[in-house]
């Protein structure tokens, strides 16, 4: 991560492998937690052990694995606020919505404190963060893009690594997704870092040049400017 400010730790759930980010800034005691998965013990343990208050939980979507830790923050740090964008917001209290009744363990959240729109910046722990919508993996995905040097792009599972998020459930769209990404994350700067979901981070670049769903090799063409 080339940005000195930011102290970033990512905590990998076993079940789904999803990445849980603690994002800090350098000087401050307080921190965001992006996407809390199933193995809310390592976070709270290493809030614990780092001195660290979460000013905000921030979920980029719905999906069971990316709210499973909602619960267990919330107990612990109660007045701490659980966002989400607006057109997922009812995924949290509903096992059905959030999938996690279909895999056998149905679970929810408490209801979200704030929701976000398109477009919206959200303040916290010092970050000022952009809210871009990128359905297609749920209706309701957001991402949030830190306008730092570089961009830093806390992105969910819209794009991956040579990758993107799944559009086979009830509620994904292939096309929305694959639009979300063209015309919301391409035009980012080529160097705008993508901390995704699942797996590694990559750059805006690496996958328009490389992703083989919605990049080059698949028919996109760059236009921006060199």
């Amino acid at each position: 991560m080339q940005n000195p400010e930011l102290i970033l730790e990512t905590i990998v759930s076993d079940m789904f492998a999803e990445n849980a980010y603690l994002a800090q800034l350098s000087g401050r005691d307080d921190c965001l937690v992006v996407d809390p998965g199933f193995d809310v013990h390592r976070i709270v343990e290493r809030l614990s052990e780092r001195k660290l208050t979460p000013a905000a939980i921030l979920n980029t979507h719905g999906h069971a694995d990316h709210i499973a830790g909602n619960s267990g923050l919330k107990q612990i740090w109660p007045n701490c606020p659980l966002i989400i964008g607006a057109k997922d917001a009812d995924k949290l209290t509903d096992a059905s919505l959030n999938l996690s009744q279909d895999y056998g363990f149905p679970i929810t959240s408490p209801p979200a404190d704030h929701v976000v729109e398109d477009g919206e910046t959200y303040v916290a722990a010092g970050f000022e963060l952009e809210v871009l919508e990128t359905p297609g993996h749920s209706p309701g995905h957001i991402v949030f893009l830190w306008k730092s040097s570089p961009y830093v792009i806390f992105g969910g599972d819209v794009l991956f690594q040579h990758s993107i998020g799944r559009t086979d459930f009830a509620d994904g769209n292939f096309e929305a997704l694959k639009s979300a990404i063209q015309t919301r994350l391409f035009p980012l700067p080529g160097d705008s870092i993508v901390l995704p979901g699942h797996g590694e981070p990559t750059t805006v670049e690496a996958e328009k040049q490389h992703n083989p769903f919605v990049g080059i090799p698949a028919g996109y063409v760059d236009e921006s400017p060199r």
